[in-house]
């Protein structure tokens, strides 16, 4: 599996999310809504999820191991750097 693409779109209000992001899976699949939140220990990742009918969220897409959450992390939070490393130019 490869990332492909990865989109970030900036948040402008305040408060705690600081970008929505949508990746690429080998230019044939992409996952929308992939949250960067800024957390008591720094930037972090929350994959796309729905509210049950219990008032819990429960992520749609996630990867299944932890290996794989931290490289698609990884990913993300480097493409975010840039993207506020190039708005800063």
């Amino acid at each position: 599996m490869n990332i492909t693409d990865i989109r970030v779109r900036k948040v402008t209000k305040e408060g705690k999310m600081k970008a929505v992001v949508s990746i690429t899976i080998d230019d044939e699949f992409v996952v929308h809504d992939i949250k960067i939140i800024d957390g008591d220990k720094g930037l972090f990742i929350a994959m796309p999820s729905r509210k049950t009918a219990e008032g819990e969220y429960r992520d749609i897409a996630h990867p299944i191991s932890t290996e794989s959450r931290e490289r698609l992390q990884t990913m993300i939070l480097q493409a975010y750097e840039k993207a506020q490393a190039e708005e800063s130019a």
